[in-house]
């Protein structure tokens, strides 16, 4: 098989606003444009007239779109997004005329932190900025978005790459193939920044794992563009053990992800600036603007300073506060929202106290 058999359509898949298809993820050229297009509006809050004047269909519109709303809150701009954002972002400059040994970014740190958010806001972001360069080019693709597959093996990642492009696959088409046809095809789309997801599933301890590894770094070399990574602890596998590992850790800066802080003064006003944020994006007819920062300790302990449990509590909370008709958020209706079991954890740590030795 040929690579110039394996084409790029012309356009960019659905207009913006289309429904998104079964299977049609991030990780496809499709998926991903919607994603890039997409800048939901905040409702309009009704006035109390107004609002007296709908009709059950009518209200229970309004309240659905709210609803709606809510559970998919405008993102919050984190110090980890930013420095990712600035620094990758950088390095897509700097790599730009180079011709091997391109630099690139790997985001690190514990589930919950944010990583993959700042890794495809880095996408969007660098993506939007390309359209805004080029808004003619309907052909350019800036920016390619993979996730690491379990267990996964050379010839399965290369797949993940062409999947993204729409790239067929003919079964009898050799690693070979596949990976001459992306890198033509990248090329040809202009892409510049390869977002790479859940690198942890990468062990150089096992075979596949290390040949995982060369071809990434294969596809690096192959392509014009700035790699960036994203995976759980990084630092503290094996992904830089060894001959490999050193050559990895030569090529890549670390951007930690890790929780907020609340130990000082300076931390709890970011914490409380965070929390800020995501009130002032409430659209709820009875909340009292403040109310909800004067709970920032209460949420510190509830979600162990992890920006992930944070939205998942006030998101739900705002929800609740629609269905039961309350229109604000309290600490009675956040005690009511669950969180990931990592945040329970910690939350039930907090409330037990610190541990005393019995025989004191």
């Amino acid at each position: 098989m040929s690579p110039a058999v394996l084409t790029v359509p012309a356009t960019h898949g659905p207009a913006p606003g289309d429904e998104a298809g079964p299977d049609e993820p991030l990780t496809t050229k499709e998926g991903w444009r919607r994603f890039v297009d997409r800048q939901p509006q905040p409702p309009e809050l009704l006035s109390a007239a107004a609002l007296g004047g709908l009709s059950a269909r009518e209200r229970a519109a309004y309240d659905d779109a709210r609803r709606d709303y809510h559970c998919d809150l405008p993102l919050v701009s984190t110090p980890t997004i930013r420095q990712v954002i600035t620094t990758s972002r950088l390095l897509i400059q700097l790599n730009r005329h180079q011709v091997s040994a391109r630099r690139g970014v790997i985001i690190s740190g514990a589930s919950g932190t944010g990583k993959t958010t700042a890794l495809t806001q880095l996408g969007r972001t660098h993506e939007r900025h390309t359209r805004k360069r080029y808004p003619e080019d309907r052909y350019r693709l800036p920016v390619l978005y993979v996730t690491v597959p379990p267990a996964a093996t050379p010839r399965m990642l290369a797949c993940e790459f062409a999947r993204f492009l729409g790239l067929p696959i003919p079964a009898r088409a050799n690693m070979t193939d596949i990976v001459n046809a992306v890198c033509a095809t990248a090329a040809r789309t202009r892409v510049e920044l390869v977002c790479i997801d859940e690198l942890h599933n990468i062990s150089l301890a096992t075979r596949a794992g290390a040949e995982v590894s060369d071809t990434l770094k294969y596809f690096s070399e192959r392509l014009p563009a700035t790699f960036v990574y994203a995976g759980i602890d990084i630092e503290r596998g094996d992904l830089f053990a060894g001959t490999r590992g050193r050559q990895i850790a030569g090529r890549f800066t670390v951007l930690p992800a890790a929780p907020f802080a609340y130990g000082t003064g300076e931390q709890r006003q970011v914490w409380r600036a965070l929390v800020a944020t995501l009130e002032a994006m409430l659209r709820l007819h009875a909340h009292r603007p403040g109310s909800l920062v004067a709970l920032d300790e209460y949420l510190y302990r509830r979600t162990a300073g992890m920006i992930g449990s944070l939205s998942q509590l006030v998101r739900g909370a705002a929800v609740l506060a629609i269905e039961a008709g309350t229109e604000t958020i309290t600490r009675e209706l956040l005690e009511a929202v669950p969180v990931d079991h990592a945040a329970a954890q910690a939350d039930l740590i907090a409330r037990r106290g610190p541990r005393r030795d019995p025989a004191t």
